[in-house]
């Protein structure tokens, strides 16, 4: 990653990538600042309840609060988890999107229609499907509410145990009305018709938001990477970043900045405050 040594910034790599960020700094009054949870603000865990989000990210995102027009958490959590575990409760004005975007936290309310009925049924099931398909110690199973979770971190071939189950898993999914969603040593089971992209693309479009940095570092950050791709089409400059990991390159390939973990996603914040509130250099 370059920095550019005069704004103290990550330089983009694409030229949308560019227009995006100095558009974000052009009209910040009108910017949405939007990133994932997991491996983005907080590092990936074994236990997905001990995540923690970087301190100095939860720092620098209640100095954006006041400096930008949006300021949001999308991610597949529940969104009062997401919020309890990051201290996020600290950022004013913050909107925390759980369950991509079937749960709303805002001013410490939840806003949450019912689960879809698939849900308990795969609740139910899941179990017995992991116990037929000879799932190794250490797969975990999580349960979110409005959607499941099968964790395969702990066990001794973690990338091994998350193929095996891939089908079985596809095959409940589908009994149920449910979709797949896989992600780092994890898939899935949720409903249908909701995703992080079609979750910014409603916020964009409620909070009339001008230039749009959405972060992310799975797969399940794809589809809001091409709602920001799909915005800039339609005339919001966009920066797309990736929290890079070995685990997951797609997403690095989609981006138009890649960072090294939520580290550098922390500097990123805090940078982009730092300049949106300083005055603006004379013109040469």
């Amino acid at each position: 990653m370059t920095w550019d040594d005069a704004d103290g910034l990550p330089v983009p790599r694409t030229e949308e990538g560019r227009a995006g960020l100095a558009a974000i700094r052009r009209d910040p009054a009108r910017a949405m600042i939007a990133t994932d949870f997991d491996g983005t603000l907080a590092p990936i865990v074994a236990d997905p309840h001990a995540a923690r989000a970087q301190p100095a990210a939860v720092q620098a995102l209640r100095t954006l609060s006041g400096l930008v027009g949006t300021l949001a958490v999308i991610t597949g959590r529940p969104a009062e988890e997401a919020v309890e575990l990051g201290g996020l409760a600290e950022v004013p004005e913050l909107i925390v999107l759980g369950h991509y975007g079937w749960e709303r936290w805002e001013d410490g309310t939840l806003t949450a229609p019912p689960p879809p009925p698939g849900v308990e049924t795969a609740r139910a099931r899941l179990p017995e499907v992991l116990a037929g398909t000879g799932a190794p110690e250490g797969t975990r199973i999580e349960d979110k509410g409005s959607a499941l979770a099968v964790h395969t971190r702990r066990a001794a071939d973690p990338a091994g145990a998350l193929t095996a189950l891939t089908g079985p898993l596809a095959d409940l999914a589908a009994a149920t009305g449910l979709v797949l969603e896989p992600g780092r040593m994890v898939i899935e089971l949720r409903p249908p018709g909701r995703d992080k992209g079609s979750a910014l693309t409603a916020l964009a479009a409620e909070r009339k938001s001008g230039a749009i940095l959405f972060a992310g570092d799975d797969l399940g950050d794809l589809p809001a990477f091409a709602a920001v791709r799909a915005l800039r089409a339609a005339g919001h400059p966009g920066l797309t970043v990736c929290s890079a990991s070995g685990e997951v390159t797609a997403l690095a390939a989609e981006a138009d900045l890649v960072v090294a973990g939520p580290d550098e996603v922390a500097a990123l914040l805090r940078s982009l405050a730092r300049s949106l509130a300083a005055p603006p250099r004379p013109a040469r």
